[in-house]
């Protein structure tokens, strides 16, 4: 296996991870609208995520950081044709980090109920969005012989996409759904298995739907293998959750993510930006990628780096592992 193949998977498994951690995070801000009945449940909400939303988005700084570098043709095709929804991520996850921390300093109802709606809508729409993109860059865009996206906003906006942002947003809202029963305690807790079990389905109906279409028009022996995975790994998250069993449906909710961006790269492969326009334009990891050498020196910082930042995460987990309910919150603070 090549340099250039190497890095295309580590590539792919950070954007595994990114939508598996922040997957739940982006759940549980939508869930702030859906789910909580009062503030003070929007806080215990909120304060399930708030020692680690910042360390998950970290993988998305990887990912990008690792495309640029080891593929600057795709990275800046991506980025120069995806520029709109992009930037439009960009300033929901800025304003989200922003609410985060400002929602607190002041105590004022208003103030902090304006922070939380803009929680709600920067986890809303970028869990939307993820879900065009990469439809879009799994389904193929006008790229010419250049290697340059000759499309317009428009055209990223065809039925592929839009559904797999459906499949995007109400996966991670089920996934978050999952998390914040694994995490709290109480009537939220119970109130959340069962719009859990709700979300789960229509999940299910929108994956299946995507998956079947996506195996049917690109997919291969692999990438039905990753497809069976998904939806045998979203049926199992379901039933877990109708068993009471938190822990078990997080870790299914959490392998359909897995399995299903699995299968997204499967059928990429060896391309990484399909040209919808000509077979032969399209960027693949061969004409795309850096040179041989810096990827070798790219691969060994990778190898010394990212075990500590697992680590650290892991360890950042683990310290916040306990259950909360609103008999935890502080009465005497706007926390």
């Amino acid at each position: 296996m090549e340099l250039h193949d190497v890095w295309f998977v580590l590539i792919a498994v950070l954007w595994t991870g990114y939508f598996f951690l922040e997957g739940f995070d982006f759940g549980v801000g939508v869930l702030t609208k859906l789910l909580a009945r009062d503030r003070a449940e929007k806080r215990v909400l909120i304060n399930t995520i708030g020692p680690v939303w910042d360390g998950n988005e970290v993988w998305l700084l990887s990912a990008g950081g690792a495309t640029f570098a080891a593929f600057p043709e795709w990275y800046a095709t991506l980025f120069s044709g995806f520029y709109l929804p992009l930037l439009l991520i960009l300033v929901c996850l800025i304003v989200r980090g922003v609410a985060f921390e400002y929602r607190v300093k002041r105590p004022e109802e208003n103030w902090q109920r304006n922070w939380e709606t803009a929680i709600f809508w920067t986890s809303l729409l970028p869990a939307f969005l993820w879900g065009v993109a990469f439809g879009n860059i799994v389904r193929g865009v006008k790229i010419d012989q250049s290697f340059e996206y000759v499309g317009t906003v428009g055209d990223l906006l065809n039925p592929y996409a839009l559904l797999g942002g459906l499949v995007t947003l109400t996966l991670f809202t089920f996934h978050g759904t999952v998390f914040v029963g694994l995490k709290t305690v109480g009537n939220i807790r119970e109130r959340a298995r069962k719009l859990a079990l709700q979300v789960g389905l229509v999940t299910a109906v929108l994956a299946l739907v995507f998956l079947i279409w996506t195996q049917a028009d690109q997919g291969d022996g692999k990438s039905l293998a990753a497809m069976i995975v998904a939806v045998v790994a979203l049926v199992a998250a379901l039933v877990a959750v109708r068993a009471g069993r938190e822990g078990w449906a997080f870790a299914w909710s959490g392998l359909t993510i897995v399995a299903a961006v699995a299968m997204l790269f499967l059928t990429l492969f060896p391309n990484v930006m399909p040209s919808s326009l000509n077979e032969d334009w399209s960027l693949t990891v061969t004409n795309a990628s850096s040179s041989p050498y810096t990827l070798k020196i790219m691969t060994w910082c990778a190898g010394i780096a990212t075990p500590m930042v697992l680590l650290y995460q892991s360890w950042t987990y683990w310290v916040f592992r306990k259950r909360i309910g609103t008999q935890h919150l502080a009465v005497d603070t706007a926390h």
